[in-house]
């Protein structure tokens, strides 16, 4: 598959794999692909592809009010996991309530605790140990945004009904806890 990018070398409809959209981008990198291959399955690459392409979509657009806020999505990630948490977290809770990498997560908090938006503390009994949580401006920025996030997400989803909306969830749900399961593999 190679339409990360959007490009696609033919344009144009035809149906795929197990009636899937016809006119998205996938469909025309797997009609050449059928064409090349006409025996292999394409089946896991109009799926994967899809996810792969709206996710990269949405990375492009869907954070326009983080950015607004001066935030991105790894660093609103970590200040929404201790707010919703209403806990200090170690670096290690928040790497796995994030599903960051370490490295990640300390890069992260680094800068938003020079923002002033999340402080550290030592651990009492253990010096090697941190506890993070969040500062009243980082609580407040988190309060602020939050609201406007998710009516940039409901608009996104706009052209997908309610029903649907709940399936593709409940679709998803299931296959991120089956990768989960196999995969155990950090992100970010």
């Amino acid at each position: 598959m190679t339409a990360a990018n959007g490009r696609t070398a033919g344009g144009g409809g035809g149906a795929v794999h197990g009636g899937a959209a016809a006119g998205d981008t996938l469909a025309a990198v797997v009609r050449q692909w059928k064409t090349v291959h006409p025996d292999l399955d394409t089946g896991p690459m109009e799926i994967i592809g899809r996810i792969n392409r709206c996710a990269a979509l949405l990375q492009q657009a869907e954070d326009a009010p983080l950015r607004h806020a001066g935030l991105t999505r790894p660093e609103f990630d970590l200040l929404g996991a201790l707010r919703r948490t209403g806990l200090e977290l170690t670096p290690g809770e928040l790497a796995r309530e994030t599903f960051s990498s370490g490295a990640a997560v300390t890069k992260r908090l680094k800068q938003l605790t020079e923002r002033g938006l999340v402080e550290r503390r030592g651990d009492t009994r253990d010096r090697r140990v941190a506890h993070v949580r969040l500062t009243d401006a980082g609580r407040e920025l988190v309060d602020s945004i939050l609201p406007e996030q998710l009516s940039y997400e409901t608009a996104v989803l706009s052209g997908v009904d309610d029903a649907e909306q709940r399936e593709l969830a409940a679709l998803l749900g299931e296959l991120l806890v089956q990768l989960e399961g196999r995969l155990r593999t950090p992100r970010g």
